[in-house]
């Protein structure tokens, strides 16, 4: 795999924003010695460049005819060490991918079981408007070997669109008139096992209170946790008095609630993933369990949305069932800042072991994912995986602001995880494993082959 670039820059006009991201560009690749030529590019907007998204493409295919395209829109796109949100902004990435080693995927070109290529894991772009979007998501996770999916929701205020297009000599291949632009649905790209990357979920909020069963339910309603009813566990984790409703009004209004399967918290318990790689078999399964005062990856964060005084009951921005895990919580800075270094030490400690084998097989019940170029590969210390390049798909609801001023969610991320090349963009809802995720990250580094 050849080293990664990436560029990103600002301006009213795209054009212009274009013609600073493409100088960048060229600058980093004639550094490179003997650089292969580019085949697959991200490209993320802001929802200012999104009415201009069918010129834009146009244009990165017309600079780089032999790339493949994929990405999406979001209200603010990022890249390494910065953030541009809520102002014109647009991030680009290309790496040199052996073909073989990718397919695009769109409602035009759907994945498909093709004859030497087997799917791994898959970037996900999504229409948060699509039907059943939760439903197509494992779909498309039941086509991978590892189950695996990472990405995230198109957000904007204008026009939610994703980017699948196919460069000129696939396009070529393939007799189509390549649109590339879409609206609705899900598309991206899906990776064969011989690209090196490591994914990993961090979250953004701290549970309040004791993680409970879910003994009754009804659709979107919890009338019980571990038999007494919701709303009272609820009110007494918020230490407020049932009889003072003025004075519950406002911790309601900040309180959301985490859920995860029973079965996953039954079958998954396993030690913490940086001690796990010194016996882990090819095939094991794993998760990274929730530290103390802390959600694991298996947690899905959603909306409290109301209250059912006369049943005890709370409603939930989700379906819930029976035999779920729940826990109240509250978005937390310093936890969202302290998982954010976790994950990426975590990573960097994946990629350069001292001499251990990384899992080749990610589980199906995983919200991380490692997987590496041949099975056995050992690397170390003097001579480990070096990072190529990141993508990272944040919460609309975080970003620098939420970290303590601007762009300060990537200059901790640039810091824990290096400065190597970095785009992405921040999103109606977030995607890994099978599941869409609230108020989390997403980060995936590429490595190097060993």
């Amino acid at each position: 795999m050849s080293a990664f670039v990436h560029a990103h820059a600002t301006h009213p006009d795209w054009r212009m924003a274009f013609g600073l991201v493409a100088a960048q560009i060229d600058a980093q690749r004639s550094l490179q010695a003997h650089a292969a030529a580019p085949t697959l590019g991200w490209c993320y907007v802001t929802d200012h460049y999104a009415p201009a998204a069918e010129a834009l493409l146009a244009a990165l295919r017309e600079r780089w005819p032999g790339v493949d395209w994929v990405g999406t829109v979001g209200v603010g796109v990022c890249a390494s060490g910065v953030e541009y949100f809520d102002e014109p902004g647009l991030a680009v990435m290309l790496a040199a991918l052996p073909r073989e080693q990718f397919r695009l995927f769109s409602g035009l070109r759907p994945l498909a079981a093709s004859a030497g290529f087997a799917a791994h894991a898959a970037l996900v772009h999504a229409d948060p408007s699509t039907q059943e979007l939760a439903g197509l998501i494992g779909e498309l996770s039941d086509r991978m070997d590892s189950g695996y999916l990472f990405g995230g929701l198109a957000a904007a205020r204008n026009r939610t669109l994703t980017i699948a297009s196919p460069g000129a000599a696939a396009g070529a291949a393939g007799g189509e008139a390549r649109p590339g632009v879409f609206e609705g649905g899900l598309s991206g790209v899906a990776f064969a096992s011989e690209v090196a990357l490591v994914s990993r979920v961090t979250q953004g909020c701290q549970p309040i209170g004791a993680t409970r069963r879910i003994t009754e339910a009804d659709r979107h309603v919890v009338y019980a946790l571990d038999g007494e009813p919701a709303l009272d566990c609820l009110l007494r984790d918020l230490g407020v008095d049932a009889r003072e409703p003025r004075a519950a009004l406002p911790k309601l209004r900040t309180t959301l609630v985490g859920l995860s399967d029973d079965e996953a918290q039954a079958e998954f318990g396993a030690p913490p993933l940086a001690s796990a790689f010194a016996t882990l078999a090819p095939t094991s399964e794993f998760v990274t369990p929730a530290r103390r005062g802390a959600f694991g990856t298996e947690t899905r964060v959603r909306h409290l949305v109301g209250i059912d005084p006369q049943r005890r009951g709370i409603a939930v921005a989700d379906s819930v069932e029976a035999g779920q895990q729940l826990a109240f919580c509250r978005r937390d800075t310093d936890a969202a800042r302290r998982d954010l270094v976790r994950i990426a030490t975590e990573i960097r400690s994946a990629l350069e072991p001292a001499e251990l084998p990384l899992p080749r097989r990610a589980p199906r019940g995983d919200a991380d994912l490692v997987t590496q170029t041949r099975p056995g590969a050992a690397v170390s210390r003097s001579g480990g995986r070096k990072v190529a390049g990141a993508l990272y798909v944040s919460c609309s609801g975080r970003g620098g602001p939420h970290f303590g001023g601007p762009s300060a969610e990537l200059q901790i991320l640039r810091h824990a995880l290096g400065d190597v090349p970095l785009v992405g963009f921040f999103a109606a809802g977030e995607i890994g494993h099978r599941h869409l995720y609230g108020y989390t990250g997403v980060l995936t580094v590429f490595a190097e082959p060993a």
